[in-house]
């Protein structure tokens, strides 16, 4: 009973913003592009202030955060690896595999999996950081790595390995604003330079407004492409996002010695639902829209036991 109150005070605040947002652009109550502007408005700037400065803050004193890292990045190449044989398996067509593994294993770590960590207790871990602190941490360069595999992945579906992958590989990298608030914070963090205490606030404000109106935004983009399906595959890659995806977490995690905390981490953000963005990318990239949208909208139906299963887990 206990357990289950816990699993519905730590999910129901994330799921119920993000079914406010479908309602606010399905019931008119907002204009057709309210949420996508707002959506913008947090991508280009709440969420890079949130990653700045909580890493400015945080960085360096997030030791035993790097063993969490590096169980994610172990367990997401697990997961390209075995999406790319399911991908053969459900003879997906070469051009789209890109899409397919991409829907497998970037997740919305930015927009579920800090929102579902943030509404939990914070609490210690054994190196002394705090669980919200070492999140940021890990999240950080995961966003960063899984926007460089998720347009390579993209891309080697559409062209062969050579120099005219490297165009629009740099040309999406600088477009990436939690990218540039990752290395410039974490360079800030290395140098040691702090902000004027007027620009910190106004920092710490945008970052504040971040995970909430992303949630909206989540919401309004799954009104926006929820009618597109794409059968199978999409089905397929979302069910390894959100249950082969915390599985692998699980495994990884334990081979590498990771106490009861972390690990329970490690596998809430394994299995957060496909990333929006990865949408936008494949079609920027001529990826399949069909798997890209149809990915997004059932991991986010599939991932809510995951969830559930995880944060009730002791």
């Amino acid at each position: 009973m206990v357990r289950g109150v816990v699993v519905l005070n730590t999910l129901a605040p994330v799921f119920l913003l993000i079914a406010v947002g479908v309602w606010l652009q399905r019931s008119g109550l907002v204009s057709a592009g309210f949420l996508k502007e707002a959506n913008r408005v947090t991508y280009w700037l709440g969420l890079p202030a949130l990653l700045f400065t909580q890493l400015t803050r945080s960085f360096h004193e997030a030791t035993g955060a790097e063993e969490m890292l590096a169980a994610m990045g172990i367990a997401s190449v697990g997961v390209i690896v075995v999406a790319f044989g399911v991908a053969r398996m459900l003879r997906v067509p070469g051009t789209s595999m890109g899409t397919f593994v991409q829907g497998a294993f970037r997740g919305n770590l930015a927009f579920v999996g800090l929102p579902v960590i943030y509404v939990m207790p914070d609490e210690v871990l054994p190196g002394g950081v705090s669980a919200k602190a070492a999140a940021v941490v890990v999240v950080a360069p995961m966003m960063v790595a899984y926007n460089l595999v998720g347009v390579i992945v993209l891309l080697l579906s559409q062209h062969k390995l050579g120099w005219g992958m490297v165009a629009p590989f740099v040309k999406q990298l600088l477009s990436t604003p939690p990218l540039v608030a990752t290395v410039v914070g974490i360079g800030f963090a290395l140098i040691g330079w702090t902000l004027p205490a007027a620009v910190d606030t106004a920092l710490l404000a945008l970052g504040e407004m971040a995970l909430p109106l992303g949630l909206l935004g989540v919401g309004g983009s799954l009104a926006s492409i929820g009618e597109h399906v794409g059968g199978r595959a999409a089905w397929g890659a979302a069910i390894l996002k959100t249950m082969i995806s915390p599985l692998m977490g699980w495994a990884v995690g334990r081979a590498m010695g990771l106490g009861a905390l972390e690990l329970k981490m490690v596998m809430i953000f394994m299995a957060t639902p496909t990333a929006i963005i990865s949408y936008a990318v494949a079609v920027e990239l001529r990826g399949d829209e069909g798997i890209a949208s149809g990915a997004i909208v059932l991991s986010v139906l599939t991932s809510v036991v995951p969830l559930a299963a995880v944060i009730a887990w002791a």
